[in-house]
């Protein structure tokens, strides 16, 4: 990763180029993502049927959703639809305004 952070707190850094999803995996690793593999974010309003109580894990095997304690007390789910993948990331942030800032900037938002 490097040193051009423009979002970073205990969930995801953001640089120009990658979002890190931190404790992404069940050993709690973190997976880098560059932004050119990303087809589309999707922001959502959290709800029971898309993660909201859900720290961590998929609740349709095609999100997955890295490890948020905080989950539920979140106002966004966001939804990063992989280029050529069948599977997603499901990520929470703690300033989600700030982030969809960052990925409308980007074209992400779809």
């Amino acid at each position: 990763m490097s040193d051009d952070i423009i979002y970073n707190d205990a969930l995801v850094t953001i640089t120009a180029k990658t979002i890190l999803f931190k404790h992404c995996s069940l050993t709690g690793n973190d997976r880098p993502v560059d932004f050119s593999c990303i087809e589309k974010v999707v922001p959502k309003v959290p709800n029971l049927w898309n993660g909201k109580w859900r720290n961590m894990g998929s609740g349709d095997f095609k999100t997955w959703l890295p490890y948020d304690a905080e989950r539920s007390k979140r106002d966004t789910i966001f939804v990063a639809h992989i280029r050529g993948k069948w599977w997603r990331i499901g990520f929470t942030v703690e300033d989600s305004r700030a982030v969809k800032a960052i990925l409308q900037s980007k074209g992400l938002i779809g």
